[in-house]
């Protein structure tokens, strides 16, 4: 290759690759706060989850949720929190991990209830230390000892102890119902409606529900009415489209309408993307960012 022909070619390649930069950085910020999670972007970013973070927030995100930041070490969980905090990134949930496959909530166990409290007590410091707001809980599993009824009484007890425990530290606990259909056989709460009685009855700011449209599709769809129905105690919603359990538009949800009704309620809170990526590397991890343009209210 002549020397002019390959300068011309680098300043070429070098051209297209600030060019790109510079349309990343100039991204706007989408209109409802989507929150990506960690290796939804390691293609496009892989120097790394920090590397991520400023990836995300040169494509207009302005959340992010990590069900794993209990288990990061304690200087990984401190440089996330200070770049997010730098970058005016919102922490949105982190996961309790208080077993999608035990006996807990539902049961009267002890042992099992007071695990479900140690548990909530350890993630309130890595809540505290990331600057996460939200907390996830999932219900376990339905205990077939007891009537319907009186399992609901024991999530209902168990969550107002739980609440006292967060409540000092102004994180809310979202508990998450998840369909039994697909993922989840034996699920206690499956639909938004047994999270929103329950949240009901428990009646505590810092206990609400983490309204997941994907799991609420399989379990019988109709997002909008219940959304709008159980509206007061839902503080928290994720996406991620059926079949498949990957970005809006893979599936069979109307999410541009959804969210189109959502942002019209006056929601401001954060959409959590808990779900994986359709496609591979980085033309699938833009495909996802393509999507959620596609969708937002503001697009």
């Amino acid at each position: 290759m002549e020397r002019r022909h390959f300068v011309s070619t680098v300043a070429a390649g070098s051209a297209a690759f600030f060019a790109g930069a510079a349309m990343a950085q100039g991204q706007p910020t989408f209109t409802l706060n989507y929150a990506p999670h960690f290796g939804m972007f390691k293609a496009s970013a892989p120097g790394g989850l920090l590397d991520e973070l400023r990836f995300a927030h040169d494509h207009g995100f302005r959340a992010w949720e990590d069900n794993g930041m209990g288990s990061r070490p304690l200087e990984e969980q401190e440089a996330i929190a200070e770049l997010m905090e730098k970058l005016e990134i919102t922490m949105g949930v982190v996961s309790a991990k208080t077993g999608i496959g035990s006996l807990n909530f539902a049961s009267k166990d002890k042992e099992a209830r007071q695990l479900v409290l140690d548990q909530i007590r350890d993630t309130v410091e890595v809540a505290k230390r990331v600057n996460a707001g939200y907390m996830t809980l999932v219900s376990g599993q339905v205990d077939p000892r007891w009537p319907r009824e009186i399992q609901y009484t024991n999530c209902i007890e168990l969550l107002r102890e739980a609440s006292e425990i967060v409540e000092p530290h102004g994180i809310t606990m979202v508990m998450e119902p998840l369909n039994r259909f697909t993922n989840h056989p034996g699920s206690f709460l499956e639909t938004v409606t047994e999270g929103f009685l329950i949240c009901e009855a428990v009646d505590h700011p810092n206990c609400k529900v983490l309204y997941d449209l994907y799991h609420q599709q399989i379990a019988g769809g109709n997002l909008i009415p219940l959304f709008d129905l159980c509206r007061d105690q839902i503080a928290y919603l994720q996406a991620g489209d059926n079949p498949g359990r990957k970005e809006p538009g893979t599936g069979e949800i109307n999410y541009a309408k959804v969210f189109s009704y959502v942002h019209a309620s006056g929601f401001d809170g954060i959409v959590g993307m808990e779900h994986g990526n359709f496609g591979k590397g980085v033309e699938g991890e833009m495909a996802v960012i393509d999507a959620y343009r596609a969708v937002d209210p503001g697009s």
